[in-house]
C-alpha cells in the first residue's frame, strides 16, 4: 500500500554541446574577465552564468560541457546563452551549438523508510556493503539508470538521459520496494 507519492527534484544535469570550430579561449578572457581559465592546470574555461545558475567549460576544440541546471530545457538554454554572449562579444561562432544531455541527477524522498538488507537479497543488480557505503547501489536495466537507496528512503539516480527516465526509474524502483514489502512507513 503507497503511503505517499516520492518527491522527486532534479539537482543536475549535465549537457555537452559542440560548435564543430576552434575558439580562442584567451580572447575570450579578454571579454569576460570574471571567466577562469588557467591552461598550465585545465585546459578547459569555466564560463559561469547567474541565469540560469550554470557552469560551460569551454574548450578551443569548440566542445564544451555545461553544469549544473535543473532542467532539459535549462541546460539546452545555458549552452544557447553562452553562444549568443560569444557572439555579440565579437568570437566568431559559425554555427549553432550541438547538445546532447549526458546525465541527469536527481534526488529523491519515498517518503518512507526501505530496509536495505532485504532490499539487497532480493533486488537484482543490487550491491550493498555497508562498511564501504551507508547506500545500496541498484542498477536499473530499463531505463538505465543507477539509483543510490538509503534506509532513510532517500534517493540518488543518476544516468538518465531524459528527464521522463529519471520519473520512470523512480516509479519502477519503487513499486518494486512495494510489491516486495520493503518500505517502512511510519504510522
Amino acid at each position: 500500500m503507497t503511503q505517499t507519492k516520492p518527491m522527486v527534484s532534479i539537482v543536475n544535469v549535465v549537457a555537452s554541446a559542440s560548435v564543430d570550430q576552434r575558439i580562442d579561449l584567451n580572447d575570450i578572457t579578454k571579454k569576460f574577465p570574471d571567466t577562469e581559465y588557467h591552461p598550465e592546470q585545465f585546459p578547459g574555461l569555466v564560463f559561469r552564468q547567474k541565469l540560469p545558475k550554470t557552469a560551460t567549460l569551454i574548450f578551443s576544440s569548440g566542445k564544451m560541457v555545461c553544469t549544473g541546471a535543473k532542467s532539459e530545457e535549462q541546460s539546452l538554454n545555458a549552452v544557447k546563452s553562452v553562444v549568443q554572449k560569444l557572439r555579440k562579444s565579437k568570437i566568431k561562432i559559425k554555427n549553432e551549438p550541438v547538445i546532447v544531455i549526458q546525465n541527469i541527477v536527481a534526488s529523491v524522498n519515498l517518503g518512507g523508510k526501505v530496509h536495505l538488507e532485504k532490499a539487497a537479497r532480493s533486488l537484482p543488480r543490487s550491491m550493498y556493503e555497508p562498511e564501504q557505503f551507508p547506500g545500496l547501489i541498484h542498477r536499473m536495466l530499463d531505463p538505465k539508470t543507477v539509483i543510490l537507496i538509503f534506509a532513510s528512503g532517500k534517493l540518488v539516480c543518476t544516468g538518465a538521459k531524459k528527464e521522463t527516465e529519471v520519473y520512470r526509474s523512480v516509479h519502477n524502483l519503487h513499486t518494486m520496494l512495494e510489491e516486495k514489502e520493503l518500505m517502512i512507513y511510519d504510522r
